[in-house]
């Protein structure tokens, strides 16, 4: 595995983990607390925590804030800008820290630039949110979502290809074969 890479321009705090290969760029701050997995990479003025949980293989382009309670599962990819909260109903004059609530990004979902995700909801695997969407509930696992707030247009394979299902409830990705159900509401890979 290769080392880590850390910008001089970015600080990291004390008791955060790294993991082997991630690649932290310019003017970044990761605070206390903190983990991040193996073969990450951080764009430029991303902050990290404190204790924000990363897996392995995320992507994050520049300009995110992952805040305490966010949880990223591995292969996930933020886009530029996009915003993640923590409280549902934040006042400058009303302390909340303790009632921050968990965000959870599962495997392989994308989320696109400018898009916000309001605390307290999970994003399925491998769901796809598009460019500028806000995100104020749950998105089901292989979701396409998009809009303001965000609604459901489809699905979408592992490729994050659109996938069309037939009468017999199956799709096939075109880009690479992968085969998939829909039954009940629920997509699952074949």
């Amino acid at each position: 595995m290769s080392e880590t890479f850390i910008h001089p321009s970015s600080y990291i705090d004390d008791e955060v983990a790294i993991g082997a290969g991630t690649k932290i760029w310019f003017f970044c701050h990761v605070l206390t607390g903190s983990r991040i997995g193996t073969d990450c990479s951080f764009g430029q003025n991303c902050m990290i925590g404190p204790r924000a949980l990363i897996g392995n293989g995320v992507r994050v382009q520049n300009n995110v804030s992952i805040y305490e309670g966010v949880v990223i599962e591995d292969d996930v990819f933020l886009g530029p800008s996009m915003v993640f909260t923590n409280v549902i109903n934040p006042r400058s004059f009303i302390p909340r820290k303790d009632e921050y609530r968990k965000t959870l990004l599962k495997k392989g979902c994308s989320v696109g630039a400018n898009a916000t995700i309001v605390c307290g909801i999970t994003i399925g695997e491998y769901a796809f949110v598009g460019a500028g969407a806000v995100i104020t509930k749950d998105v089901p696992a292989y979701a396409l979502v998009y809009g303001s707030p965000a609604k459901q247009h489809g699905w979408v394979g592992r490729s994050g290809n659109k996938i069309v299902f037939g009468a017999d409830g199956t799709a096939t990705d075109v880009s690479d074969g992968a085969r998939y159900e829909l039954k009940n509401g629920i997509v699952r890979p074949l």
